[in-house]
């Protein structure tokens, strides 16, 4: 009976290790992030996720052992009750911009009206009142409780036309100028507040298994 029973744990064992393998071994096999969005959909729909790791934004020990990795590399780490593992699916560094801006609403105000209010408003900055209290006080989009402040963006995650005046290279750190979307009937005045920079950004996809 002994013999058998220890015939029993041998093989469970060798089940679950063969499977914790394969989980593994499919994990390894995924190199894009269609077959990640197809892995979490497939086998693993409520227990796991792709997420994304901003080098800015995410401090973490995880984050920071993560960002070592290359796209493609494979960790993990386990506890009592589960496994976790995590896979880099892609691996980008972008270029981020962060801006302050007032805007003005041409449906409810005239260009002439708009121009006046810009060159009062860009008398009151070099005069020494801080941008974001103008911002607050005369920005008519929900951004002016935030000073006008975009925080860092990358392209894509803005409008697209902003994206451009913003983006372009031209201007200085600390310059203020307009920018008009008369289509859109939308007016800016920007105050280019940081210099671009460089950041990493990881796209994770994370298996978390529950372990016997």
């Amino acid at each position: 009976m002994k013999q058998y029973l220890l015939i029993f744990i041998f093989s469970l064992s060798s089940v679950m290790l063969s499977a914790q393998t394969s989980a593994e071994e499919t994990l390894a096999s995924i190199e894009t992030q269609e077959q990640a969005k197809q892995f979490v959909k497939d086998k693993y729909a409520f227990n796991s996720k792709i997420f994304v790791f901003n080098e800015a934004k995410h401090k973490t020990q995880l984050a920071k052992r993560l960002f070592k990795l290359e796209k493609g590399q494979l960790t993990s780490e386990k506890d009592a009750y589960e496994k976790t593992l995590y896979k880099i699916i892609d691996k980008t560094i972008k270029s981020y911009h962060r801006v302050s801006y007032i805007f003005f609403d041409g449906n409810k105000q005239d260009l002439k009206s708009i121009n006046g209010l810009r060159e009062t408003l860009i008398k009151k900055y070099n005069s020494g009142i801080p941008f974001n209290e103008l911002a607050n006080h005369y920005s008519t989009d929900t951004n002016a409780s935030k000073g006008g402040d975009t925080g860092w963006f990358t392209a894509g995650k803005i409008n697209s036309d902003f994206e451009i005046a913003v983006m372009s290279d031209h201007h200085a750190l600390n310059d203020i100028y307009s920018f008009d979307m008369p289509s859109q009937n939308a007016y800016y005045l920007v105050l280019k507040t940081f210099e671009p920079k460089k950041l990493t950004e990881i796209k994770v996809l994370k298996i978390v298994e529950p372990l016997d």
